[in-house]
């Protein structure tokens, strides 16, 4: 046993001592961490939206506030030339309100919806064509989400995401307020605020004054004795749902500018739901009505249809655009032929 025990540790002990790995480096010099060095997560400024987008790789973190708190911003979300109020000698319109022209405006040079489908359709993959296709075909302007005085931008950002998965396009936003922060909001929406149409409003008097005159009654969530149930609404018609601020709900004068008031009946100890909970059961019910009652929500003419499927197209990147712009020139060079 002796024997055996002394035979191993001779044989351990003769192998070869193993080679170091190659090393670019001399053999005196060693790869170490010195001590002294502390690693921090990297934190982008805050103070230098340049800065921001020439390093960050990823959309900061606020996208939705600083959305809101600049018009022209959310003005540049949309690419078509728009009109801002229904007129009658529209050919493109029909029963419902549609906000865009037929026109892409690239320098002095106008494209139709079919001139930027032609220009963009190549650069884009086929799967994601499909998608905006199959979004595009549910879309409907005969029913508009408002939200009034909501201080905290995470129920924005979840109102906008369920207005998008739902069908609806077109958002509009009174004096929100941004004194509170919500700094995970961009999550929380998903990214829908780019698909949607978004305008801002200073006050309900404008809003409703605009939205009436493009054809829609106004309904203000509210718990009243005058309050219709949202079940014996007949949401066919052109509709403005607008829901409130989440501690005082609906203003005074919103409520007495609107046209109707309507609520959702409550079974339990509590009188009332989360904003942007209630804002996703009114667009899920109105949803649910219009399908039963016309076969499908999204109510787009084909010649709507191919307008929002350009729009569509250019937001779905800032390349979209340089594409387009290009194609405008291409078509600016190329001789007319004479008569």
């Amino acid at each position: 046993m002796g024997a055996c025990k002394t035979l191993i540790t001779t044989s351990l002990t003769s192998l070869p001592k193993p080679k170091k790995p190659f090393s670019p480096f001399s053999k005196t010099q060693t790869l170490t961490r010195p001590p002294s060095v502390s690693f921090t997560p990297c934190t982008r400024p805050r103070s230098s939206t340049a800065t921001q987008s020439a390093f960050s790789l990823d959309p900061p973190d606020d996208t939705v506030e600083l959305l809101l708190t600049k018009r022209d911003d959310v003005l540049r979300l949309m690419k078509m030339e728009r009109r801002i109020t229904k007129t009658h000698d529209d050919t493109v319109l029909g029963s419902h309100w549609f906000p865009y022209f037929d026109r892409f405006k690239c320098g002095g040079v106008d494209l139709s919806s079919s001139e930027v489908l032609e220009a963009v359709g190549p650069y884009m993959m086929e799967e994601r064509k499909e998608r905006i296709r199959n979004t595009v075909k549910s879309r409907s302007y005969s029913l508009c989400l408002v939200v009034e005085g909501l201080t905290d931008f995470g129920n924005v950002s979840a109102v906008f995401r369920s207005a998008d998965a739902l069908g609806f396009q077109s958002v509009h936003v009174i004096s929100c307020d941004s004194s509170k922060r919500y700094r995970e909001n961009r999550h929380v929406s998903m990214g829908a605020e780019k698909w949607l149409d978004i305008e801002l409003w200073d006050s309900a008097k404008d809003c409703f004054q605009v939205l009436k005159s493009r054809g829609y009654r106004i309904a203000t969530t509210h718990v009243g004795i005058d309050a219709v149930s949202i079940y014996d609404m007949d949401w066919s018609c052109p509709t403005a749902i607008v829901v409130g601020n989440e501690n005082r709900g609906i203003s005074d004068e919103a409520l007495e500018l609107s046209d109707l008031h309507c609520s959702i009946p409550m079974k339990g100890m509590v009188d009332s739901f989360n904003v942007s909970v209630a804002a996703g059961i009114l667009m899920h019910h109105a949803v649910c009505d219009r399908t039963s009652r016309l076969g499908c929500h999204g109510d787009l003419t084909p010649e709507e249809t191919q307008i929002l499927l350009a729009e569509f197209s250019l937001r779905h990147s800032k390349n979209m655009i340089s594409i387009a712009h290009d194609y405008a020139k291409r078509k600016a060079a190329t001789p007319k032929p004479k008569l």
